[in-house]
């Protein structure tokens, strides 16, 4: 069986294990990366195409005759033509609940910085201003505990609820907020009447046409002064200028993003302005820890497995 890889550095840092992946086919060819121009000649002669980010098309499908099955090493599925791969009888499978823990945990990073001022501080310090402070402590910027803080949290899957558990050990109070037109589930708040309660309001939804913007400047204006807000899920569902606004107005106290809506931001982006205040941005980084990464290699192991065996696992056509 021949595979090829066509964006193994997606995720791939010299510290993952790829044996077993590699023992699963006669012939695996990695690439780096690979441009819309060169998919073709590198899987047609393929049987299983393993993609993150890299576009396949229906037109390539059609060209790709020994073609049956195809990993995406993510959870994401709009990078494949899922329609043509079911006419073609191609599989499709994913990777599922792998960055669970790292998120979650990234999501408390962020909400702890933004708590505590750290990065004020530690500019503060690096600049020397502990050195002529008058007293032992640098008390300069304000410093917040999380304990009986309310947490609203809007996307309640498996990483909501991750999020959730963690949280309450830091003992916060939980909301959990309904998403725009979807059925109201018992304890869940309308997202609306959510705004004004919460001090923290983390996102962990898909992006979608209902969520998209769901942050606006209208939801900001609803929002405590002293509230923060954490994006962990996708950008586009805050709008970046309405957030850019809210937080050079004072409107909310600070937020913290790990998402964009263009991701990398080549052409510039409203948030990277350096006069916004208390603003955290980091790289769309918080899935990726090696123990995250290396349970996408060994899912794509195990889809290889079940469908070698006929009974596909985390099919996604």
């Amino acid at each position: 069986m021949k595979a090829v890889f066509l964006d193994y550095e997606s995720l791939e840092k010299n510290d993952l294990d790829f044996s077993a992946l590699h023992a699963q086919f006669d012939e695996l060819t990695l690439h780096a990366a690979t441009q819309p121009e060169q998919v073709l000649e590198r899987v047609q002669q393929a049987d299983v195409i393993i993609t993150n980010k890299v576009l396949i098309p229906a037109e390539v499908m059609q060209q790709c005759s020994q073609l049956k099955l195809i990993l995406i090493s993510a959870t994401g599925t709009n990078n494949v033509d899922l329609v043509q791969a079911r006419e073609q009888g191609i599989v499709v499978c994913n990777c599922q609940g792998y960055g669970t823990s790292a998120v979650a945990q990234h999501t408390l990073m962020l909400m702890l910085n933004l708590a505590t001022s750290f990065r004020q501080y530690d500019h503060a310090v690096q600049q020397g201003e502990w050195n002529k402070a008058n007293q032992f402590c640098l008390l300069d910027f304000p410093i917040i505990e999380l304990a009986g803080k309310t947490l609203g949290i809007v996307g309640y899957g498996e990483l909501g609820k991750a999020v959730a558990h963690l949280a309450q050990a830091f003992g916060m109070k939980i909301m959990i907020g309904a998403l725009p037109n979807r059925p109201m589930v018992a304890e869940r708040v309308a997202f609306a009447e959510l705004l004004p309660q919460v001090d923290f309001l983390s996102l962990h939804c898909p992006l979608t046409d209902e969520t998209r913007d769901l942050l606006d400047s209208a939801a900001f204006s609803q929002m405590k002064p002293s509230a923060f807000v954490i994006n962990c899920a996708r950008g586009g569902i805050v709008n970046e200028q309405a957030l850019a606004n809210a937080l050079k107005s004072g409107q909310i106290a600070g937020a913290a993003t790990d998402v964009l809506t263009v991701e990398p931001p080549k052409d510039g982006n409203v948030l990277l302005d350096s006069s916004i205040p208390n603003l955290i941005i980091s790289p769309h980084c918080a899935w990726g820890s090696v123990d995250a990464r290396q349970r996408i290699v060994q899912q794509m192991v195990e889809n290889l497995d079940a469908f070698k065996a006929g009974m596909a696992i985390r099919q996604v056509n």
